[in-house]
């Protein structure tokens, strides 16, 4: 393990996989955050407003990612 804090994965089209996106399947943000030797999932969608313990300043929801030019 190389003891990474967080990573996100952001799937803007869909069409990941069931267990980083849930169902039924639409654009998600999943952040995965390092406890314990372990990593915690947390799905975003559509207004929810992202929670990030690297950025905990951080004030933007799913939406503000999917309507970004920068993807």
């Amino acid at each position: 393990m190389l003891g990474v804090p967080e990573y996100w994965i952001v799937d803007y089209l869909g069409i990941g996989g069931r267990d980083y996106i849930g169902k039924p399947k639409q654009p998600t943000i999943t952040i995965l955050t390092l406890l314990d030797d372990e990593y915690q999932k947390q799905l975003f969608r559509n207004n929810d407003g992202l929670v990030s313990k690297v950025f905990p300043d951080l004030s933007l929801t799913a939406n503000h990612i999917f309507g970004s030019s920068l993807i």
